[in-house]
């Protein structure tokens, strides 16, 4: 099959960012306007983005779908069209609980609903596609570079988005996240035109079709691919379950103020770029063999973040005279190089066992990273409020819930050294393929 070069990474990355564009306004801007503009409790979008975080346990489905067809393009653009069905339906139930609280919140829950079905099916099939089509010298820059422009996606639809709703409309709203999700469906079309081509491969011959819950079961039996979905799983509770209580920390026990509690969240997202960056650098070409595999890189990610976490434990512990900014930039670091090796290595994973198996194989691992991000929230900030009602004290709290966390990372560091690594390649071998929202 033949591999694409870095033009046409660039355009799945398009792709991603269109998915990202249409899912940040559902995450975020609908977010604000039920608590802030409808004064709605803030469980209720919070159970909300959970939902559409459950609903993604169809991913290996999705996945399984698009193996019997051979081809993923369909799938990409079908789960794009339900996403945005499902955005623009959010954003008219939001505007409609203004006047009708319940028929407002039933479509919400429908909206969302159709917005994890969406991400289910377009995020599976693309990763595959990425997967099956890039040389194995390009997997960690690819992965970076998918993942910097979904970063851009966000922050360009966050912020043309943001200008467009002022002044604030229920009208408004519905109009622009329908502009949104128009401009995304049209980008990601052009980019996507042609570029599985020839590449496609033949949907499996009927004899050689077995139902869903027998491929399903076939990969679960493959010890790699098994410890790989336990992998994601650990890495991303402890990923996101510290993402809710960092900023209430650094208020709490450092005296930060809203303004500089935010510029510590971007200062992590900083360090995650940064730790992107060097993986994408060292697992490139000749590089990749003197600087270390993508396996070395996700254990060393993870054991970082571990040791990251336990200098905010110490910062807990000794307070402002501890050196926060750092110890935060450092656990960025460490998340962003652990996370891009790990969605290199399941690049890699994704095309080995049993043929036809690797949108299964991906939807299983997308599966686990959006249930972990769905709970992790609700894991962490439960974790810290319970640990203030039996210690009383806030810095002893949040240093019981990071060292939780530095726990699970050392588990997850243990589990990815026992993934096997690669057997060696021909030089410009194709060999196919994580969530991540997430986060």
């Amino acid at each position: 099959m033949k591999s694409i070069g870095w033009f046409g990474i660039v355009r799945l990355g398009l792709v991603q960012a269109a998915i990202g564009s249409m899912v940040v306004l559902t995450t975020s801007t609908l977010n604000r306007v039920m608590v802030v503009e409808l004064a709605l409790p803030a469980l209720l979008p919070g159970l909300l983005v959970a939902l559409h975080y459950m609903v993604q346990l169809l991913r290996p489905r999705m996945g399984f779908g698009s193996d019997l067809g051979g081809r993923r393009t369909p799938w990409i653009l079908g789960g794009l069209a339900v996403l945005a069905v499902g955005a623009v339906g959010a954003a008219f139930a939001t505007a409609w609980m203004s006047s009708s609280r319940g028929a407002g919140l039933a479509l919400a829950v429908l909206s969302f609903l159709l917005i994890g079905v969406g991400v289910s099916a377009s995020g599976t099939s693309l990763l595959v596609l990425l997967a099956k089509r890039v040389d194995e010298g390009r997997r960690a820059p690819a992965a970076t570079i998918v993942w910097m422009m979904m970063i851009v996606g966000f922050a360009v639809t966050a912020g043309v988005a943001g200008k467009l709703l002022d002044p604030y409309s229920p009208a408004r709203l519905v109009g622009v996240m329908a502009a949104v999700c128009t401009v995304a469906m049209l980008l990601a079309a052009a980019a996507l035109r042609g570029l599985e081509g020839e590449g496609a491969s033949a949907p499996p011959a009927r004899e050689e079709r077995v139902p869903f819950k027998a491929a399903l079961a076939q990969v679960w039996a493959e010890p790699e691919a098994r410890r790989f979905t336990i992998f994601i799983f650990v890495s991303m509770l402890a990923f996101s379950a510290q993402d809710l209580i960092l900023e209430p920390f650094a208020g709490t026990v450092f005296g930060f103020t809203p303004g500089e509690s935010t510029s510590l969240s971007g200062l992590q997202h900083g360090g995650v770029l940064v730790g992107m960056i060097a993986v994408a650098v060292a697992g490139s070409g000749r590089l990749r063999h003197r600087l270390g595999s993508l396996r070395a890189w996700t254990v060393g990610g993870c054991i970082a973040s571990a040791f990251a976490l336990a200098g905010l434990v110490a910062g807990a512990a000794i307070g402002p005279a501890w050196p926060l900014k750092v110890t935060v930039f450092a656990l960025g670091a460490a998340n962003g190089a652990f996370s891009i090796a790990a969605i290199g290595s399941m690049m890699r994973l994704a095309g080995q066992g049993r043929e036809r198996r690797e949108g299964v194989r991906m939807g299983l691992w997308g599966a686990a990273q959006a249930v972990a991000f769905g709970i992790g929230g609700v894991v962490g900030t439960g974790a810290s409020d319970i640990a203030h009602r039996l210690l009383g004290d806030p810095s002893a709290a949040y240093a019981t819930v990071f060292g939780l966390e530095a726990l699970l990372f050392v588990a997850a560091a243990l589990l990815a050294s026992r993934i096997e690594a690669p057997a060696p390649a021909a030089p410009h071998a194709v060999l196919p393929p994580m969530a991540a929202e997430t986060r």
